[in-house]
C-alpha cells in the first residue's frame, strides 16, 4: 500500500478512536470547532509569512485534522463521510482542469483561470454571480481583491497597469475634496474607493496587497519594539518622550 494511504487510514482510525472514547471530542460539533478551524487557519497563515516549514507542516496537520473531524461528525448522521468530501473534490479538480483530462487548451496561468471561473459558473448552472464565491465574512482588504481576481477572470478589468494608476489618482483627490469640505461621511466612502483602486493596482502589478500589508506590519511592530526596549532601559514610557528622542531610537531601528 503506498505510504501516504497508510499515513491517512491511521489519522482516520485515530480519529474514531478518539470520536468514540474522548470526552472532549465527543462532545464537538461541526458549529463548535468552526471558530477553532478559523483559529488554526490563521495559524497556517503566520507560519507562511515566516516562511517557516517546519511549522507550516505542523499548521497543515492541524488543519486536516479538522478537515477529518467535520467529515467523522457528518458520518455520524449519514450525511456525508471523509469519502465523499474526496471524491467531491476529486471530480471538481478533474472538471475545472479540462486542459489536463479533456482536449481543452490552456497555456498560460491567465487562461487556467478565466477556465476556472467559467467552468464554476457552469457547475452553478449560470444561476449565481461571479463574485457569490467570494465569502461575506472574508477580511475586506483580501475580499476586494479575490472579488477583482474574479472579475477579471471573466473579462472584466482594464488592459494596462498605467490606466489603473490614474484611477488611483481619480480617487486620491475625490478623498482629498471630501476631506477639505469637512463631509467625513462622503470622505469615508472615497477613502473605500481609493483603497479598493490600490489593492487593484497591486493586482496588475503582481503584488498581493494582503501579504504586502502584513509584512509593513511586522516591520512596523519589530521597529515599535526596538523603540520601547530603548526607552524603558532609561525608566521611561513612550508616552514620558518628545517625538524627536522617538525619532531617533526610530531610525536607529530602521537601519538594523
Amino acid at each position: 500500500m503506498d505510504q501516504r494511504a497508510e499515513s491517512f487510514l491511521r489519522l482516520l482510525k485515530i480519529m474514531d478512536e478518539l470520536r468514540e472514547q474522548c470526552p472532549w471530542d465527543k462532545k464537538q460539533t461541526i458549529e463548535s470547532i468552526r471558530y477553532l478551524t478559523i483559529e488554526e487557519t490563521y495559524e497556517l497563515s503566520d507560519a507562511i509569512l515566516k516562511n517557516d516549514l517546519n511549522e507550516i507542516k505542523k499548521e497543515l496537520g492541524d488543519i486536516l485534522l479538522h478537515i477529518v473531524f467535520y467529515s467523522r461528525i457528518a458520518s455520524e448522521t449519514k450525511t456525508f463521510d471523509i469519502k465523499d468530501v474526496i471524491d467531491a473534490l476529486c471530480e471538481k479538480l478533474i472538471f475545472r482542469h479540462p486542459h489536463i483530462y479533456s482536449n481543452v487548451k490552456a497555456e498560460t496561468e491567465e487562461q487556467v483561470k478565466q477556465n476556472w471561473e467559467q467552468l464554476k459558473q457552469k457547475e452553478k448552472n449560470g444561476n449565481t454571480s461571479v463574485l457569490s464565491g467570494v465569502p461575506n465574512s472574508m477580511p475586506a482588504l483580501l475580499k476586494a481583491y479575490r472579488i477583482q481576481e474574479k472579475a477579471r477572470a471573466v473579462g472584466f478589468d482594464w488592459d494596462k497597469p498605467e490606466q489603473v494608476f490614474e484611477k488611483v489618482e481619480e480617487e486620491l483627490e475625490e478623498f482629498r475634496e471630501e476631506v477639505k469640505k469637512g463631509d467625513m461621511k462622503k470622505a469615508e466612502h472615497e477613502f473605500g474607493d481609493l483603497l479598493f483602486s490600490l489593492i487593484n493596482y497591486a493586482r496588475f502589478l503582481n503584488i498581493n496587497p494582503e501579504d504586502s500589508l502584513e509584512h509593513t506590519n511586522q516591520k512596523f511592530i519589530k521597529r515599535f519594539s526596538y523603540m520601547e526596549t530603548k526607552v524603558k532601559a532609561q525608566g521611561k514610557q513612550i508616552s514620558d518622550c518628545k517625538l524627536d528622542e522617538l525619532d531617533k531610537y526610530w531610525n536607529e531601528a530602521k537601519s538594523l
